[in-house]
């Protein structure tokens, strides 16, 4: 698998993808972090043209998308019940979904990431076990809570290079 930008012709694929994993947190427990609303279509486009909207392909087509933020995160400069591995530079991943046939989207995300910068950070869902267990498996350690900007909760988990 390789990553790509994404381009406004890939959006009608992205949005499906988008929809399957919204379906699927549903199912496993997890209907509040998305619903059926989020990611909504502007934020996709405002994503593209930042060119931030980045996809997870193969010959056979896209399988995952994903955000990779190279500016700090807003919402991770307050977090509660713990503290960030380091203050350096970092990356945030955000918004990563697959089409649920294609397995390894995560580790091909994160590993892409880590090739990139010597610090990730990601955040997700209390519900959402499966992200949970797919960032720690990528050797992401929890580092407490972080509030998204509808001031709901998240569990914030950094990677580093530098181990202390």
């Amino acid at each position: 698998m390789f990553i790509r930008k994404a381009t406004e012709a890939d959006l009608q694929r992205i949005m499906e993808i988008y929809g399957i994993a919204q379906e699927y947190m549903i199912r496993s427990g997890n209907p509040d972090q998305w619903g059926r609303i989020y990611p909504p279509l502007e934020l996709i486009k405002e994503d593209i043209d930042k060119g931030i909207c980045h996809l997870v392909c193969d010959l056979d087509g896209i399988h995952g998308v994903f955000a990779l933020l190279t500016e700090p995160e807003p919402t991770y400069m307050h977090i509660e019940g713990g503290s960030w591995l380091n203050d350096e530079p970092y990356l945030t991943v955000h918004r990563v979904a697959g089409d649920g046939k294609t397995h390894g989207i995560v580790s091909c995300v994160m590993d892409h990431c880590k090739g990139l910068s010597d610090n990730v950070r990601v955040d997700t869902h209390f519900k959402n076990l499966t992200m949970q267990r797919q960032v720690e498996k990528n050797g992401f350690v929890k580092c407490g809570t972080v509030y998204v900007r509808d001031g709901s909760p998240r569990i914030a988990y950094q990677w580093t290079r530098k181990k202390a």
